[in-house]
């Protein structure tokens, strides 16, 4: 499987997740620069966290005209896998691949420590190695996390369960407490119709390997190279 890290100017978490895919995946992983538009070849794009383009305007608001973004779309409609983390998932907001918008964080300041989460959706090519339910540890660095729909899209993301995470108690309760930055419904992560793009604010790769004392962000990956590998069979399987 080969994944691409799309590099934006002021992107911050590039080699953090080209160092999960290369060296913790062990799979074929490439940066694509921001001016660029091929994506041929690649299986699964993400979009990494940081501060694409400054921030400017707001966050992601630049970032959607860079000439990737012209590619994502046929990209995705095409199966491929998006993975929209923090930033990313912001940028993938503006670019209407995601629903919703990002407001500034209510308490007006930046967040940066862990977060608790339920794992609503198992069924994407990014959580099914989780369980429905299950409670996983985050972090989470960001002043603009505060997810906002429309009642009307709300309640379609409800009823097609593509509020794939939320914030929640160590209990996998849904409390005010445990939402860091006001968004609605606690909603930390959403997907597509399709399943096969995801944008989450937590930050998976900061939460990969032991050694950074949490590795609950694995799954994450995992799941995608399990997807990756079902998906091939079958294919070999029609094929036969």
């Amino acid at each position: 499987m080969r994944f691409g890290v799309v590099v934006f100017p002021a992107s911050n978490c590039d080699m953090d997740t080209y160092h999960v895919v290369d060296q913790v995946l062990g799979h074929p992983v490439s940066y694509i620069w921001h001016r660029e538009q091929n994506l041929d070849g690649f299986d699964c794009v993400i979009l990494p966290g940081g501060f694409a383009y400054g921030d400017y305007l707001r966050a992601g608001a630049i970032a959607r005209f860079a000439p990737i973004m012209e590619s994502l779309p046929a990209f995705a409609g095409r199966g491929g896998l998006v993975l929209g983390i923090c930033n990313g998932f912001q940028v993938l907001l503006e670019a209407g691949l995601l629903p919703g918008a990002m407001r500034r964080n209510d308490s007006l300041q930046f967040r940066c420590r862990d977060v608790l989460l339920r794992v609503e959706n198992v069924r994407t090519p990014f959580t099914n190695r989780y369980r429905t339910g299950e409670v996983i540890r985050m972090p989470i660095a960001h002043g603009e996390g505060n997810y906002y729909a429309d009642p009307e899209t709300l309640a379609e993301l409800e009823r097609e369960g593509r509020i794939v995470f939320r914030y929640c108690s160590a209990a996998g309760e849904i409390l005010p407490a445990a939402n860091p930055n006001g968004a609605l419904g606690n909603i930390a992560g959403i997907c597509n119709r399709r399943g096969n793009v995801l944008g989450l604010m937590p930050h998976p790769e900061r939460c990969s390997e032991s050694i950074l004392g949490n590795t609950d962000g694995l799954g994450i990956w995992q799941s995608i190279l399990h997807w990756w590998g079902a998906a091939r069979e079958q294919e070999a399987v029609r094929n036969v």
